[in-house]
């Protein structure tokens, strides 16, 4: 029987996160996701008028295809590849493997001259189309999430197929309040943190590049941050699940780290010398993620929560910081969670996951649900 809510999720996809106009092509790379979903995306862009091109991948064949890499022929794909992105007004990309370390046994020398030769393809994608990659569910996501493979695929349709136009107005307000903000004040069991945001871009997120989404991001003046944070949501960073993460901070820089991995933790962040300052701030608000699962695409959308990333910043809100780290740590400041609060310039932004000014409250739960 056929499960309404592919064609919804093609529809927010085709419709809202790439904004397809009648006339304009589409790339549609499918990885391992059901056909019933490629031939909802290829219907949802032929009813927008526009026109779809499709690539099927699969992860066994990819993993063959890596481990024999030769540079001539890689660099015959990219040149092709790149040709038909040039080509291309939108892109969009499900990956769906059952197994997400396929590729673990590829030699790390065939994965980086994969990654260096497609590097060309991905610039132009990102930079020159509207683009959006998201996941599709399988039983190894529900099994992290702690969850029935039925219970994580509701969980999944509804933080995809959210109204996420609804979250625009939020959003705006948002954004406008970071951006005129200086001193950030963040409050919680563990955490007393300060630092300033003046200056740097606040950039919003509602379905446009991301499903499932729902934040708004920007990162601290690089020398600002003070103080100490405890992160009460766990986090897989290059294969370790690290728990109860805490970091101090004196002029930005983290000055000491522990979690349950202390000496992989501070070697992490001893990557580079960026990578013990911090790179991103974000705000999240999507109302059906609720607990973390180790998967950073679901937990840094977590409803009442906010992420601090040591490491590289976006160009988009770039504070200078420059890593080959990025890792969102994330904190939930909901009830359940222990609480806490945010202050903008000496005022009151959030309480307990909640927004106060009036401006924002739609961004809260019961308003986007």
């Amino acid at each position: 029987m056929h499960d309404p809510r592919i064609d919804k999720l093609a529809n927010v996809l085709v419709r809202h996160s790439t904004r397809l106009a009648p006339g304009e092509k589409i790339l549609i790379d499918a990885f391992d996701i059901p056909h019933e979903m490629t031939v909802a995306l290829i219907r949802a862009v032929r009813d927008a008028g526009a026109h779809p091109f499709v690539q099927l991948h699969h992860a066994r064949i990819s993993r063959e295809l890596a481990l024999g890499a030769d540079p001539d022929a890689l660099q015959t794909g990219a040149s092709l590849q790149l040709a038909q992105m040039k080509k291309m007004q939108a892109y969009i990309a499900l990956r769906g493997s059952q197994n997400i370390t396929e590729l673990s046994d590829v030699p790390p020398e065939k994965m980086k001259l994969v990654a260096r030769t497609m590097r060309p393809v991905i610039d132009w994608r990102v930079k020159k189309t509207r683009w959006c990659v998201l996941r599709w569910p399988s039983p190894s996501m529900a099994q992290q999430a702690g969850m029935s493979t039925e219970q994580f695929e509701n969980l999944y349709f509804d933080v995809c197929t959210l109204d996420y136009a609804r979250m625009i107005p939020g959003m705006k307000a948002l954004k406008a309040l970071m951006e005129r903000t200086d001193k950030v004040e963040i409050r919680g069991p563990g955490t007393d943190l300060r630092f300033s945001i003046k200056n740097i871009p606040a950039i919003p997120c509602g379905g446009s590049h991301n499903l499932p989404d729902g934040e708004v991001f920007t990162a601290p003046v690089r020398n600002s941050v003070q103080g100490h944070i405890a992160f009460n949501a766990g986090t897989i960073y290059q294969g370790t699940a690290f728990d109860q993460v805490r970091l101090e901070f004196k002029d930005g820089k983290i000055v000491a780290a522990t979690s349950n991995h202390t000496a992989k933790l501070n070697s992490i962040l001893d990557s580079d010398p960026g990578a013990r300052f911090i790179g991103e701030f974000s705000l999240a608000f999507n109302p059906y993620i609720l607990h973390p699962m180790r998967d950073i695409l679901f937990d840094e959308k977590i409803s009442g929560s906010f992420h601090f990333t040591p490491g590289q910043a976006y160009e988009q809100a770039d504070n200078g910081n420059r890593s080959q780290v990025h890792w969102d740590m994330v904190n939930i400041q909901r009830p359940d969670y222990g609480g806490g609060t945010i202050h903008f310039d000496g005022k009151l932004v959030r309480e307990n996951g909640l927004f106060i000014p009036k401006a924002l409250q739609s961004l809260n739960p019961d308003n986007l649900r």
